[in-house]
């Protein structure tokens, strides 16, 4: 959610900023801003709306202006408006804002009586109005950085201009990304990797309330004494060309199309040469998986659905007790687990506040904890005790695709690797489930990809529908969940999951003429109950799409259309079903005209609570 970049340099400060904004319009906003200087004078613009209308309104600014900060705005506190907008200035300050402060409020009284006046509804207003406040009384940047946020409660990251320094960018974060980096005598500053990638692979992630200055050509951090100390660089492994479309129409279709091979790059690692599963080059030796005797995951929105795939499978394969918890009600309701548990948490930008705050508190048990992310050095990974990345690459889309297959595709790593190391499984039945789980999966979810066409017919004929239901049992249940997540955000249209032995006990009455029902059928062990399942809804005047195998009997006879997934071992139908539902996601938007990288309301990063 939000988007910071800064710049320190030569020059076009302006043209980088936006530049660097455009990269991060996949984090979800609704209004943007800028302020750049040339080291007399600063220049704010802001506006409601895309960065493009800024870019046009900012086509008047000079190419002398050599820094500066720019922002996307989420609205929390007020509504999208120029005048909420980001950057907030005070007499001494200009700054943008990611993130929540839950102490605004007596903040803002405080300050009101200390005769600030707030031109905006935001919180940020309060911070910038606070610092201005302490850096006339200390004088000096990080002084008066360390002061104001002692003061803060909550989550932030924070791009700084003190208008007396011109040419500095001072920067700080709690539980909110930041990045920073420097090349070719630029520095720069962005909330996510890919608005830097194109100047420079080589980044600093800040700690939490770490404080760093900017100049051109410098990345200064501070210690917690307010002492300069070495900078420590890390080199990200995707490039720039990485986060660009490649021809696709959207980000979101190519990275539906980078599945086959980002699943593969999950789980390789992993596998020993002798075809076995192991985690030792993460730390986790098969000792340390047999002692477990639980699992508790805890996840958000579809690293949540991946979840819950993976309690059905490693209750199955490793035979030990699964919880898997919605990140933002296990912060204040934590299920009560096994002595010995392993605490996972899935995170695609490894960012996501609600997951972080809930594995803090679950790593106070002492439990060991493994975070599955794909973004390396992110916040869940630098507090998880263990981390498997899942290698997925950059996801610019805001509705995540190859983000939940290798969350997927990790859940059944670590579920053949805890049941092997139990002895629960034997070694010629890991190799075979490795086996598909790397080379079949992928030539599965390829062989739905190349029929994305026949996914568009069927597109067509929901396309102006106003409600959707999927429906399953089993695994097929735990897909149609993640598969109506997909189709809501990109395509607006009212989609629920139901387990279909659950639809007589209340679901039915919405089921009437005409309305589409998705039926995944994809586990033969449920077939005779769905086809029962499947026959309620239709007598009732459900049109129903069937997802099945070749092996269901008769398909014709009790669906209006059918798509036949390839031939692949119940366990791993998910896989393909989802992918399914992606693309029909995907058509269906599409058909509607809507902007399915960016769907309304949304944002990637899930960085407040």
């Amino acid at each position: 959610m939000c988007g910071i970049m800064g710049f320190s340099g030569s020059g076009e400060a302006k043209q980088k900023i936006i530049e660097g904004l455009y990269s991060l319009e996949y984090r979800g906003y609704d209004s943007a801003g800028i302020t750049v200087g040339n080291g007399e004078t600063l220049q704010t613009v802001k506006c409601k709306g895309r960065v493009s209308l800024l870019d046009e309104k900012t086509a008047s600014i000079a190419d002398d202006c050599f820094f500066g900060i720019g922002h996307t705005r989420w609205a929390t506190h007020g509504e999208p408006s120029e005048r909420n907008a980001h950057p907030h200035s005070s007499e001494s300050v200009t700054l943008v804002h990611n993130g929540i402060i839950d102490n605004y409020l007596e903040i803002r009284e405080a300050l009101s009586h200390e005769g600030y006046s707030f031109k905006s509804e935001t919180d940020t207003e309060c911070i910038v109005h606070l610092l201005d406040k302490e850096y006339k009384k200390h004088h000096e940047p990080w002084a008066a950085i360390n002061s104001v946020i002692s003061s803060l409660k909550g989550a932030f990251a924070l791009a700084i201009i003190f208008h007396d320094r011109m040419g500095e960018i001072w920067a700080v974060r709690r539980n909110n990304p930041l990045i920073l980096s420097c090349a070719d005598g630029s520095s720069y500053l962005a909330s996510d990797i890919p608005a830097v990638l194109r100047y420079s692979k080589s980044i600093v992630r800040l700690a939490d309330d770490e404080i760093a200055c900017l100049k051109a050509g410098a990345v200064i951090p501070y210690d917690k004494s307010g002492m300069e100390k070495s900078v420590k660089f890390e080199t990200v492994s995707w490039d720039f060309e990485m986060a660009r479309k490649d021809g696709y129409e959207h980000f979101m279709l190519k990275e539906i199309h980078e599945q086959p091979e980002a699943a593969s790059r999950t789980v390789k690692p992993y596998i020993s040469t002798s075809g076995l599963p192991t985690l030792e080059k993460i730390g986790i030796s098969n000792k340390l998986l047999s002692e477990f005797d639980g699992v508790s995951i805890i996840a958000c929105g579809s690293a949540y659905h991946a979840g819950l795939i993976g309690k059905n499978l490693i209750e199955k394969m490793a035979k030990i007790p699964v919880f898997v918890t919605l990140a933002s009600e296990y912060r204040y309701d934590p299920p009560v687990v096994t002595n010995n548990p392993l605490i996972i948490a899935i995170s695609q930008s490894g960012e996501t506040a609600d997951t972080l705050a809930a594995l803090k508190l679950a790593k106070e048990s002492g439990a060991p904890s493994l975070g599955i992310i794909n973004t390396v050095g992110s916040a869940i990974a630098r507090e998880s005790d263990y981390v498997l990345y899942t290698n997925a690459g950059p996801e610019i889309s805001v509705a995540t695709t190859k983000g939940y297959t290798t969350q997927l595709s990790a859940m059944f790593l670590l579920a053949a690797a805890l049941a092997h190391a139990k002895g629960n499984i034997t070694d010629a039945f890991a190799k075979d489930f490795l086996n598909i789980l790397s080379n079949e999966v992928p030539s599965a979810i390829s062989n739905v990809i190349s029929r994305r066409s026949e996914i568009g017919m069927l597109a067509k004929e929901i396309v102006d529908k106003s409600d959707l239901y999927f429906i399953g049992r089993g695994s097929d249940y735990a897909a149609s969940i993640e598969s109506s997540l997909k189709l809501k955000e990109v395509s607006y249209i009212h989609s629920e999951a139901y387990a279909a032995g659950e639809l007589k006990h209340g679901t039915l009455s919405l089921i009437t003429d005409g309305v589409p029902v998705v039926a995944l059928a994809c586990d033969e062990k449920y077939h005779d109950k769905m086809i029962g399942n499947i026959r309620e809804t239709r007598a009732r005047g459900a049109f129903v799409i069937l997802v099945c195998k070749d092996n269901m009997k008769d398909p014709d006879l009790y669906s209006d259309r059918v798509f036949l997934i390839p031939k692949i071992d119940g366990i791993f139908t998910p896989f393909v079903s989802v992918v399914f539902s992606q693309l029909l996601a995907y058509e269906t938007a599409f058909l509607r005209g809507f902007d399915i990288d960016r769907p309304r309301n949304l944002a990637k990063s899930v960085t407040v609570e």
